[in-house]
């Protein structure tokens, strides 16, 4: 098997931790709206950190563009924008579900739709089913969709249990917001792969080519960031909490609540600029690395909520059909990012 493909698969593995990592901060901020925290931490991971990425490894990122056909950019700029508001649903999802069920409903449904759709759509998939190859990337969706199931279905048992403890769980929300976010969280994937013209003259313009991605998620994000702008001000105007933005009990707490969110925008960010190297190097059938960082996010995420002792007081049977989800999710990652490899 090729060796550049286990590297792939660890890249993005790192990536996948970063990303069932990123919400952790908003735990810590305290008086603020979720719009607010979410629209700061938004302008960090859409506008900062993406623009920041592309001064270091892409430089001459506006020459890039001006290199590519505008309909190529204006494709994915839009799919930035679908894709934001399958992150609001998201969001909406971790704070009516906890991290363990929010993070399983919405990465699941993601897996699948951001796995397979794009290269139906492009004649990839098709020729990889003449393979035993595609028959291998098949069955690691399947397995990685069980072991989603495993994880939703040990989250719900967890949080049925503590439900009387947990502020602010809405299951009927929480299912609707994970719904959504699956079909529209997919865009993401889709821009990336209609992104690859951007990518590829990236390449030619003599970026690295671990890097190649940066312009494309700097388009991706802008599309998703006016989404999101536009929508946390509104329910900002509509529960007054505007103020947010330059009042708080303490000047220290304002500070804070400040760093705390952008870093989660770091850290969720961070996960594409591995993301990208790890997809650098999964040959002609990149679409894997979307299933692989989904799988893995979904493993991780689940972790952080031990961590946290969301899991606290749960049966026996719950813990061990969450350690079945874990062990089932990792192989499925392993099975899907394997079925690229020539």
């Amino acid at each position: 098997m090729n060796t550049g493909i286990i590297l792939g698969i660890l890249l993005i593995a790192t990536g996948a931790l970063s990303s069932g990592s990123f919400a952790v901060p908003f735990g810590k901020v305290k008086n603020w709206k979720w719009e607010t925290s979410w629209l700061i931490f938004s302008v960090g991971a859409y506008i900062i950190f993406p623009l920041t990425a592309c001064f270091i490894f892409a430089p001459d990122f506006s020459t890039i563009f001006k290199a590519v056909d505008k309909s190529t950019i204006f494709k994915v700029f839009i799919f930035g924008a679908i894709y934001g508001v399958g992150n609001l649903s998201f969001g909406l999802a971790l704070r009516y579900l906890g991290l363990s069920l929010g993070y399983a409903l919405s990465l699941g449904l993601m897996l699948a739709i951001g796995t397979l759709i794009p290269p139906l759509m492009d004649g990839r998939l098709q020729a990889m089913l003449q393979h035993d190859n595609g028959i291998l990337l098949i069955w690691g969706v399947l397995i990685a969709l069980l072991g989603t199931a495993f994880s939703a279905g040990a989250g719900y048992l967890k949080d049925k249990t503590r439900q009387g403890n947990t502020g602010g769980f809405d299951l009927r929300k929480g299912v609707l917001s994970a719904i959504l976010v699956g079909f529209t969280g997919s865009a993401m994937s889709l821009g990336f792969e209609q992104g690859e013209p951007v990518a590829a003259m990236a390449l030619r313009s003599g970026v690295d080519p671990l890097f190649t991605i940066m312009p494309v998620l700097l388009v991706l994000l802008s599309g998703t960031f006016v989404t999101t702008l536009i929508w946390c001000i509104y329910l900002g105007w509509k529960s007054k909490s505007l103020k947010d933005y330059t009042t708080a009990e303490t000047p220290a707490m304002l500070t804070s609540n400040y760093l705390l969110s952008l870093s989660a925008g770091l850290l969720w960010f961070s996960q594409f600029i591995l993301f990208g190297m790890g997809k650098s190097k999964m040959g002609p059938y990149t679409f894997t690395s979307w299933g692989i960082l989904m799988a893995l996010t979904i493993a991780f995420a689940t972790i952080w909520g031990l961590i946290r002792n969301e899991w606290k007081g749960a049966s026996f049977k719950t813990y061990l059909l969450m350690l079945c989800s874990l062990i089932i999710l990792i192989v499925s990652a392993f099975m899907i990012g394997i079925s690229g490899s020539e």
